[in-house]
């Protein structure tokens, strides 16, 4: 059982519904973009603030330096306290940098579980300009490194993407060998295509929802959504998503939970909002007990349901 930890100012920022907002109003302004680059900028915020770090929460941290395709990234290592369990990639959301995710996956080395946090090209400490692809390339150059770490059993190995990131978890999934080793997959509060989330957002405007025919064409196809990577994976999916997200509304999990494969879980969290049920001490007793099941095989006790 992992106590709720106590939360430094500021709390983690989660992109709000304004921040989906200003990616419609961007959008509304496609006639004077120059490209598709530019509108799918607008689905990054990202700063280079230090909110949090893994000291104030007991935990040792290495910093990590590694190239991605075009830019050089960097991350936390943050190993397990006592004998690991398992190896988690925390692939994270559209906002600010790790430093202000780091509450929401810090009570996993406290129980066992080394993770590696890094930072998307242009957030944080890490090089470059985001694009919705080549984050996807980031993230299988960050899986890369944590196989390749040698205190790192590269068979139990789960990936926790929210938000945009779960997104991104999934495109990462569907790659050619990016599953290996990899036993489970938490996608908490993602979206179902870059095309439904942006019309979501500038539906809820008056003045943007004229603009979505011209807009839409220039963010990624069906071929390029979460739901369609779908078909390509095998991993054990659990979904995780609050009943109560106004950002990213929890339909998408409904949509993603019915696209994938056997094995897979749907987890609805009552009265939670975006990215909110995994700093739940109930939530975050579940998720560590379908962690330490899917490394060992084994069903654990005490995890409620």
């Amino acid at each position: 059982m992992i106590a709720e930890p106590s939360l430094p100012k500021p709390l983690p920022h989660r992109p709000s519904r304004r921040a989906w907002l200003r990616t419609a109003a961007a959008l509304a302004g496609i006639l004077t973009l120059p490209g598709c680059t530019m509108v799918e900028n607008m689905f990054f915020y990202p700063d280079r603030v230090t909110y949090t770090r893994p000291e104030q929460f007991g935990l040792r941290v290495e910093e990590v330096h590694f190239a991605s395709a075009g830019a050089q990234l960097h991350g936390w290592w943050l190993p397990a306290v006592g004998t690991a369990t398992g190896s988690v990639l925390h692939v994270h959301g559209n906002a600010a940098n790790i430093s202000n995710h780091l509450p929401l996956v810090a009570w996993l080395p406290l129980a066992g579980f080394n993770v590696l946090m890094f930072d998307y090209r242009g957030f944080g400490q890490s090089e470059g300009k985001p694009t919705l692809d080549g984050i996807v390339d980031d993230a299988a150059a960050a899986l890369a490194v944590l196989r390749q770490r040698p205190e790192v059993d590269a068979k139990r190995l789960a990936i926790f993407g929210q938000s945009l990131g779960g997104a991104t978890a999934l495109r990462l999934l569907a790659r050619s060998g990016a599953a290996q080793g990899v036993r489970l997959a938490i996608i908490d509060s993602a979206f179902s295509s870059y095309r439904s989330i942006a019309r979501e957002a500038a539906m809820s405007s008056v003045v943007l929802a004229p603009f979505l025919p011209l807009a839409l064409p220039m963010l990624p196809a069906a071929a390029e959504d979460p739901i369609t990577a779908l078909a390509s994976i095998s991993v054990p999916l659990l979904f995780l998503h609050g009943d109560a997200d106004t950002v990213v509304r929890a339909h998408h999990s409904d949509q993603l939970y019915a696209a994938a494969r056997e094995p897979k879980r749907l987890m609805k969290v009552d009265r939670a909002m975006h990215m909110e049920p995994a700093m739940r001490p109930a939530v975050q007793r579940e998720l560590l007990g379908a962690l330490r099941q899917a490394m060992t095989g084994e069903q654990t006790s005490g995890v409620e349901s």
